[in-house]
């Protein structure tokens, strides 16, 4: 599984928690539509964080720990962010 096909994944797995979840549903449906894209991309820019952590700690190497897998990561999180927000338009509401 390539890098870019995991974090579209891990985008529209994100997207259908908040939409599906219960109690993190009851939590995020009331939201004003700007608030919940504000921490749909905070959750994405933690995720980020996270597989940039996880490669410079030598845990995984989705992504390598020097300036050029900071901007792969970069456009791996835009992937992701497109991904989320074209799943949580397609899925039910």
């Amino acid at each position: 599984m390539s890098s870019e096909l995991l974090i579209v994944i891990a985008g529209v797995v994100l997207s259908l928690l908040f939409s599906y979840v219960p109690g993190l549903k009851d939590w995020y449906d009331p939201l004003l539509p700007n608030a919940k894209r504000v921490i749909m991309l905070g959750a994405l820019v933690l995720s980020a964080g996270g597989v940039f952590a996880f490669a410079c700690f030598g845990k995984y190497d989705l992504v390598a720990c020097d300036a050029a897998g900071a901007w792969n990561l970069l456009e791996y999180f835009v992937l992701a962010a497109i991904a989320n927000q074209t799943a949580y338009q397609l899925s039910p509401q």
